[in-house]
C-alpha cells in the first residue's frame, strides 16, 4: 500500500518541544489543515460542516529515527524510566511512524487562495505536518466512557500554575495566543525526568521565543521575544 499526504497543517509551533502530548489538552490551540492541490476539491468536504469534531491521522516527519524501531519504549508520563511496549504507548518510534489526533472542527473555509481549507482547535502538531486522511469523529463508535487505560489511568492530570509578566505578556499582543500559551505551559513542556529549578528552557511558539523555568508546580516565564532576534 502507498500513502501520500493529502494536505499539511499550520500551526504555531516550528518544533517539537513545548507540542502537548496529546490532541485536546490546549482546547485553544489552533491550526489550519491545507490541502495539496489535487485534493482542494469543495465536493470532498461536503457534510463535514454538521460535524463538530474530526480524527487527522498524520505522520511523524519530524521523527529523526524513522524508519527504526523498538519493542519498548519509555514513556514520558511515566518519568521517562519505565518500559512499556510501543505498541501500549503513544510513542512517536514505531515500526508505521503515523499519529492519531482528535480535533475540533472551528470553521469550515472555503474561498482562500489555498482552496478550501479546516480551521480546527486543540491540535498536537508541529508547523508542516502531513496529514494522510481525514474523518469524521462519530460519538457513538468513538466515545467509550466505560474504557480502561492501563497505566494511564493511575497518572493525575497535573497542571502548573503559570506566572507570565505583564511585560512579557504584552509582547504577544494577542489575548488568544497569550491563553493558549498559559494552555501549553501548564502542561508542563519539559521532559518528565527533568526537575531542575535552576535551567532555563526555551520554547518558539507563535513566532516568539520563551523562556521559562519550572520550580515546584510554578512555571515563571522569564523573557518573550522574536525568534530572530
Amino acid at each position: 500500500m502507498e500513502i501520500k499526504p493529502i494536505a499539511y497543517i499550520r500551526t504555531e509551533f516550528p518544533e517539537k518541544f513545548g507540542i502537548p502530548r496529546q490532541s485536546g489538552l490546549a482546547e485553544g490551540l489552533r491550526g489550519t489543515v491545507v490541502f495539496e492541490k489535487e485534493y482542494r476539491n469543495p465536493a470532498a468536504l461536503r457534510g463535514l460542516e454538521d460535524f463538530s469534531h474530526l480524527w487527522l491521522i498524520w505522520g511523524f516527519s519530524a521523527n529523526k529515527a524513522c524508519g527504526t524501531w523498538q519493542p519498548t519504549v519509555r514513556p514520558p508520563r511515566l518519568g521517562g524510566n519505565a518500559h512499556v511496549g510501543v505498541f501500549a504507548t503513544r510513542s512517536p518510534f514505531r515500526p508505521n511512524p503515523i499519529g492519531l489526533s482528535c480535533v475540533e472542527i472551528e470553521s469550515i473555509a472555503e474561498n482562500t487562495p489555498d482552496g478550501p481549507c479546516i480551521n480546527v482547535r486543540g491540535a498536537d502538531l508541529m508547523d508542516g505536518t502531513p496529514i494522510y486522511d481525514i474523518k469524521p469523529y462519530i460519538r457513538y463508535a468513538d466515545s467509550r466512557p466505560e474504557s480502561v487505560c492501563g497505566y494511564v489511568d493511575s497518572l493525575s492530570d497535573r497542571r502548573l500554575q503559570v506566572v507570565i509578566p505583564d511585560g512579557c505578556a504584552e509582547r504577544i499582543g494577542n489575548e488568544a495566543m497569550l491563553s493558549s500559551l498559559s494552555e501549553v505551559l501548564a502542561l508542563d513542556p519539559r521532559p518528565s525526568y527533568h526537575d531542575d529549578p535552576e535551567r532555563v528552557y526555551g520554547m518558539s511558539y507563535c513566532g516568539m521565543n520563551v523562556r521559562f523555568t519550572v520550580c515546584g508546580e510554578v512555571l515563571e516565564v522569564l523573557d518573550i521575544s522574536k525568534c530572530s532576534e
